[in-house]
């Protein structure tokens, strides 16, 4: 995710990090091109049939609401993502208070919420499909990591880890019905949050409606150059290279919010996020926290 201060009217033209520009330069270019030999051809060689800028006007506007829904869509997406991470650090910071309060500082309360910081990891690794096993062995242990990671969810399976836990604290009478309801409502909400993640991972917006808006803004960018011969003359290409920077701009960050899990430079911060969760686990075990994660050329990971 970037974190920087807003650019200066002047740096505002020349920044390319977390721009869409260099991925669909090529596209933007090509347009030009296009437009440009539109009007060598219709000068020089033969005169090409003309569309009605007023038509192109309402082809463009029609688009723009289509690609405007399209991309509201897509940032609720981010957006509910980056709720559901919010909410998994309130409860585990909840989860660390209730232990606080129903099982006392020993070392069943240090194992519970080490499983907590493992499911953390475990679900970044498998929302981004990335290996974590380095990240939970030093909290729970290389044997119980090994046996998380074996299974199909090893998110789910941190999660069951922490409920037979609490589940045998309270069969030796070391927890009371009510905490042991307070600690199952929390990790309730936090299954609730890990489902919703992974709703949102495997139900992409859909395919159907993303390809009609691609096709549509590609045949606007083509014909796009045979409205502006007559209307804007040489300027032709500098036209249609904005139009075409808009429209295949708003595609490409919606492509990007549309998964927001992704390790690219506008998704969301899951290792910061990890490690905050770290930090709060620690500093509820009375242990040194580890440093929070911080920006590298204003990208947070």
């Amino acid at each position: 995710m970037i974190v920087r201060e807003h650019p200066s009217s002047l740096q505002l033209f020349f920044v390319m990090q977390g721009s869409v520009v260099p991925s669909i330069i090529g596209k933007i270019l090509g347009i030009a091109f296009l437009s440009m030999a539109a009007l060598v051809i219709d000068a020089h060689v033969i005169t090409l049939p003309q569309i009605s800028i007023a038509a192109m006007g309402i082809f463009g506007v029609a688009l723009s609401l289509f690609l405007g829904f399209r991309n509201n869509a897509a940032y609720d997406r981010w957006w509910e993502a980056r709720k559901l991470w919010g909410a998994m650090i309130a409860d585990v910071r909840n989860l660390g208070r209730h232990m606080s309060i129903f099982v006392g500082r020993d070392e069943d309360r240090a194992r519970i919420l080490s499983c907590a910081v493992a499911f953390a990891h475990l679900h970044r690794g498998f929302l981004r499909n990335v290996d974590v096993s380095g990240d939970i062995v030093d909290w729970i242990g290389e044997e119980k990591a090994t046996a998380m990671l074996a299974q199909q969810n090893p998110a789910d399976a941190a999660l069951r880890s922490m409920a037979v836990q609490v589940g045998k604290l309270a069969g030796q009478d070391k927890i009371s019905g009510f905490g042991q309801l307070a600690i199952s409502q929390t990790l309730s909400s936090v299954a609730l949050a890990q489902a919703g993640c992974e709703r949102i991972l495997t139900t992409p917006l859909p395919f159907v409606y993303s390809l009609l808006i691609r096709r549509t803004t590609y045949l606007y960018c083509w014909l796009l150059p045979f409205a502006l011969i007559e209307a804007t003359g040489w300027f032709a290409p500098i036209f249609a290279a904005v139009v075409a920077y808009v429209f295949f701009g708003l595609q490409a960050v919606t492509n990007e919010l549309e998964l927001p899990f992704r390790n690219v430079q506008n998704g969301l911060p899951l290792d910061a996020m990890c490690r905050v969760i770290e930090i709060s686990v620690s500093e509820a075990l009375g242990r040194p926290a580890p440093k929070a994660l911080t920006t590298e050329n204003f990208v947070l990971t």
